[in-house]
C-alpha cells in the first residue's frame, strides 16, 4: 500500500469517478485504475463499484476513505515538518468561492504582515466543494458558505462577514428607469457574470435560483471587477457586493436595480478542520478573519485587489474550479 495508491483512491471517492481523479492528478485513467486495483487486491475489498456514470463506495471503501485521508494528512504534515526550517517560507493553502476569492487580497495582506515567512496559495472553487477539500486535506482553510454535507460535522465554521449584494447597471440601462422590476424582466435582461457565478450556493447563481429564472443572455468575465467595468459601460446587469461599487454609485456611473429578493445578504464563513486537526496558521487566520482589522481590510478593498503574498496553487489556475462530472 503506497501513498500514491491511497491518493488515487481518495480522489476517485471524493470526485465520484476515476476519470475526474485522473484529471485532478494529471495522469491517465489507467494509472488510477491500476492504483485502485492494487488496493483492492491487498485489502480484499472492491472498495467501490460503478453506478451509472459515477461510483458507489462499499462499506469498506467508506472506511478506507476516512482512514486514507488521515494517512495522507499525516504524510503532508511530515513533509511540512521536515521542510519547516527556521527562516524559510511555510505554506498555507486556501480554498474560496470565486466572489470571496476576489476580496481576500486585503485580508491576506493584513494577516501575513504579521508572519513574513508564510506563503499563501488560493484555489477558487464551488461552494459545495469546500467541505471535501478541507476533509481531504487539499485546503487548510476555506472561505465562503458554511460547509454542508456528510463532512460538515467535522469542520469548524466561523462566520466572519455579512456580505450585502445588490444588482446594478448603468443609468442608461432600460431597467434603470423602472421601479419594481419583476423576475420575468430580469430573465430577459443581459447579465454580466464573474467566474463560476452560476454556483447556486452564492452570488448570481443563488439569485437566479431564488427568482426561479434561467437567463439565456449572459456574458462571463474572468473576474467580478471585469463584470463591474462592463456594467459601467452599459453592457448589462451585474450582481455585486455593495461595498465594491460605492464610488461608482456615488458618481452615478452605476445605479441600483430594485429586483425581488435583493439585496442578498450572504454570511461568509472561515472554515478549518478545527483545533488538533487544522494547520496552526490556518487556525490563526480563522481567528484573525473575525477581527475588526480583517473586516475593515475587506470592506475597504475592491474586487480583484491582488495580494502580493498570494501564490497561485500549483497546477491550478487561480480562478478555476475543481473538476467534476
Amino acid at each position: 500500500m503506497t501513498l500514491a495508491q491511497l491518493q488515487s483512491f481518495v480522489l476517485a471517492a471524493r470526485l465520484g469517478s476515476v476519470k475526474a481523479a485522473a484529471a485532478e492528478l494529471g495522469v491517465t485513467e489507467a494509472a488510477v485504475s491500476v492504483a485502485v486495483a492494487a488496493l483492492r487486491k491487498e485489502l480484499g475489498d472492491e472498495l467501490f463499484v460503478r453506478e451509472g456514470r459515477g461510483i458507489a463506495l462499499t462499506a469498506g471503501g467508506r472506511r478506507l476513505t476516512a482512514l486514507a485521508s488521515e494517512i495522507l494528512h499525516l504524510a503532508e504534515q511530515a513533509r511540512r515538518s521536515v521542510q519547516d526550517t527556521p527562516g524559510q517560507p511555510r505554506q498555507m493553502q486556501i480554498a474560496a468561492t470565486p466572489v470571496v476569492a476576489e476580496h481576500l487580497g486585503p485580508l491576506v495582506d493584513a494577516f501575513t504582515a504579521r508572519d513574513r515567512n508564510l506563503e499563501v496559495s488560493v484555489e477558487s472553487v464551488a461552494g459545495a466543494d469546500l467541505a471535501g477539500l478541507l476533509e481531504h486535506r487539499r485546503a487548510d482553510i476555506a472561505f465562503g458558505p458554511a460547509p454542508s454535507g456528510d463532512t460538515a460535522a467535522t469542520i469548524a465554521a466561523v462566520p466572519f462577514l455579512r456580505a450585502r449584494m445588490i444588482v446594478v447597471a448603468a443609468p442608461s440601462h432600460p431597467l434603470a428607469k423602472r421601479e419594481g422590476v419583476g423576475a420575468e424582466e430580469a430573465a430577459e435582461a443581459r447579465w454580466l457574470l464573474g467566474p463560476s457565478e452560476l454556483d447556486p450556493t452564492t452570488g448570481a447563481g443563488l439569485l437566479f435560483d431564488r427568482l426561479g429564472i434561467d437567463p439565456t443572455d449572459t456574458v462571463g468575465y474572468t473576474s467580478s471587477a471585469g463584470a463591474i467595468a462592463a456594467a459601467v459601460a452599459g453592457d448589462g446587469l451585474v450582481l455585486t457586493l455593495a461595498h465594491a461599487v460605492v464610488e461608482e454609485i456615488r458618481r452615478r456611473a452605476l445605479v441600483r436595480i430594485d429586483l425581488p429578493g435583493t439585496p442578498i445578504v450572504e454570511v461568509w464563513y472561515a472554515s478549518t478542520l478545527g483545533f488538533g486537526r487544522g494547520l496552526p496558521a490556518a487556525l490563526a487566520m480563522q481567528r484573525f478573519a473575525t477581527s475588526p482589522e480583517a473586516t475593515q481590510a475587506i470592506s475597504a478593498g475592491r474586487a480583484g485587489a491582488v495580494s502580493a503574498r498570494v501564490q497561485p496553487r500549483p497546477h491550478v489556475t487561480l480562478w478555476s474550479s475543481v473538476p467534476s462530472e
